[in-house]
């Protein structure tokens, strides 16, 4: 490895360099997520930040390794060799994620390098609206969606008539293959026989051997009252479905809760603004406001000023877990008449002139504290 042009390996990770072997791990589980060639596919440089990540926390997790390097920095380890000094970074990934290839990983991309179950199906997403009614109620829906199901021809296992296994050439029955990553050697699901190790002698001729062929299904999803935009539900097993009688993946529906054209939303709790009449919020009076469950009313006690809130209990959405419910956060408008009859505005000049100090505490309170830029 050069020690030209390499960032250091504490600003690498974004750690102090007394950082502790928790703080290392945590830096590193950040960086790995975001840098990962699954979720960059095709993305060389963030493959190659990846990779930069990966030694840099080899080194510094390993306490003989991090004395060397805090004393002559890479220059410690050029006599190591390309990976004879290093771990393969998708083995420090699994390491620190956990054995099966990396947690999350293969959990939404339906395996990969390093230790998936062969043949698993791959999991799926689906985008899915629904009304805020909807979603403050709890609703079950029926999605449809295309996607590789279980072949009907041969029940899902690969096999035409009479067919006998057979060991896979390709890879010679381990049913994974060596794929080079730069100068990093991965282990990978065999392409040919899906990570079984084995084929058949005449496969299918309906899925050429897969098991599997394009469908469409239809899925009942249910969806809990009080669910929050961008949440995520889970529908075990119905992603596409795996090589030769694998598990097939999971399904997972995002949900999309549509903007309202009365109703905003903040956790349990919904805003809305009321219009009322000045007349209204001056001597007082009761509105109908509208909620999910139909209409409310509320008293507006005389002089309330505009902006003014007001709370409805339990008028909001229901907590998604637990009972109850948010409240409701009625904002009054206080409308001022735009069109004034003769006779009007001479009234409202009269009353304006009839109004002393004591009738508009607001204005009296804002002069009082902006008063230096007044004189």
């Amino acid at each position: 490895m050069s020690s030209r042009h390499r960032q250091d390996a504490y600003e690498l990770l974004g750690v102090a360099r007394g950082a502790s072997a928790e703080e290392l791990k945590g830096a590193y589980r950040k960086l790995a997520m975001k840098y990962h060639p699954d979720r960059n596919p095709g993305n060389e440089a963030a493959e190659e930040h990846f990779k930069e990540v990966s030694q840099a926390y080899d080194i510094l997790i390993d306490p003989e390794k991090r004395a060397a390097y805090d004393r002559y920095g890479y220059a410690a380890f050029q006599g190591a060799g390309a990976g004879g000094g290093f771990h393969d970074p998708f083995d420090l990934f699994r390491e620190v994620f956990g054995a099966g290839g990396g947690g999350i990983f293969e959990h939404f991309f339906g395996g990969g390098a390093g230790g998936a179950e062969p043949g698993r199906g791959a999991d799926l997403r689906y985008d899915l609206e629904i009304k805020l009614e909807e979603a403050a109620r709890g609703v079950e829906k029926e999605i449809e969606l295309r996607k590789t199901g279980r072949c009907s021809s041969c029940g899902g296992s690969g096999a035409g008539p009479g067919a006998r296994l057979h060991t896979c050439p390709t890879c010679r029955g381990r049913g994974q293959v060596i794929a080079s990553r730069g100068f990093f050697q991965v282990a990978q699901p065999c392409p040919r026989c899906h990570g079984g190790g084995q084929m058949f002698d005449h496969p299918c001729k309906v899925c050429r051997g897969e098991g599997r062929a394009e469908v469409t299904t239809r899925i009942k999803l249910k969806i809990p009252a009080g669910i929050e935009d961008g949440s995520r539900l889970r529908s075990g097993g119905n992603g596409e479905a795996g090589t030769r009688g694998a598990p097939a993946g999971d399904l997972y529906v995002v949900i999309h809760v549509r903007e309202h054209t009365v109703f905003s939303r903040d956790g349990d709790d919904l805003y809305c603004e009321i219009p009322v009449a000045f007349a209204t919020a001056a001597l007082g009076g009761e509105i109908n406001v509208p909620t999910l469950d139909g209409k409310a009313s509320v008293k507006i006690p005389a002089g309330t000023q505009s902006g003014t809130i007001f709370k409805l209990r339990g008028k909001g959405m229901p907590h998604l877990r637990g009972s109850g419910q948010g409240q409701l956060l009625v904002r009054v408008a206080v409308e001022v008449p735009t069109r004034l009859t003769a006779e009007q505005r001479g009234k409202l000049e009269d009353f304006a002139a009839s109004c002393g100090d004591q009738n508009t505490p607001l204005t009296k309170g804002f002069l009082e504290r902006a008063r230096e830029f007044f004189s």
